[in-house]
C-alpha cells in the first residue's frame, strides 16, 4: 500500500473516532460469512458503525488524536473490528446478544471500548459496559428524581380540595 493511501486512510479513521462519542474494539476474524452479515444487519438495526481495520493504522489515527489511548494498544492484535457508536452501552449489549445466540460462541470478542472518556480493557468489563446508562438514561433518571416532589404537592393539594369541600358540604347542610 502506497504512503498516500495509508495516510488517506488514516484520516479517514481518525475522523470517524471523532464522530463518536464512543467506540469498542472487538475481534471478528474467524466469523464465517453468514455470521459476519447477521453482525453487520445487527449493528446497522442498532445504529452501530463497524468497521474493519490494521491494528498498525488504528495506532496512528488514535496517536494523531487529542488524548491518550496507549492502554488499549497491547489489546490490537490479531484482526481488529471498531464499533463506533452514540451510547455508551448499545455495543455492549449487541455483543451479549450475539454471544447468547449460540451457546459456544467465542466471536465477536470484546478487547477494549473507549465510553465517555474513558478506557475499558478486557473481556471481564463487558457486563460492566452492558449495564452503564447512556447519558439520555441518565438525564431522564434526574428528570424523574426532579419531577416526583412536584407530583406529590400536586398529589396532596389536589386530595385535601376535595377533602375541604367535602367538609365545607357537610358542615352546609348541617345548617340547613
Amino acid at each position: 500500500m502506497k504512503k498516500e493511501d495509508k495516510s488517506l486512510i488514516i484520516d479517514k479513521i481518525a475522523a470517524t473516532l471523532n464522530e463518536y462519542s464512543c467506540f469498542y474494539l472487538v475481534e471478528t476474524a474467524g466469523l464465517d460469512a453468514e455470521k459476519t452479515s447477521d453482525l453487520r444487519r445487527a449493528c446497522n438495526k442498532a445504529d452501530i458503525k463497524l468497521m474493519v481495520v490494521k491494528n498498525k493504522l488504528l495506532v496512528k489515527a488514535l496517536d494523531s488524536l487529542e488524548g491518550d489511548f496507549s492502554e488499549m494498544y497491547p489489546v490490537l492484535k490479531g484482526a481488529t473490528s471498531i464499533m463506533f457508536s452514540n451510547v455508551g452501552n448499545a455495543p455492549a449489549k449487541l455483543i451479549k446478544e450475539v454471544l447468547k445466540k449460540e451457546k459456544d460462541a467465542t466471536l465477536p470478542r470484546f478487547k477494549a471500548a473507549y465510553v465517555e472518556e474513558t478506557i475499558y480493557v478486557g473481556a471481564e468489563n463487558l457486563d460492566t459496559l452492558a449495564t452503564i446508562k447512556s447519558k439520555n438514561e441518565l438525564i431522564a433518571d434526574v428528570i424523574a428524581l426532579l419531577q416526583s416532589p412536584a407530583k406529590n404537592v400536586v398529589s396532596a393539594l389536589t386530595s385535601g380540595g376535595s377533602k375541604l369541600h367535602g367538609i365545607l358540604e357537610t358542615l352546609s347542610n348541617k345548617e340547613a
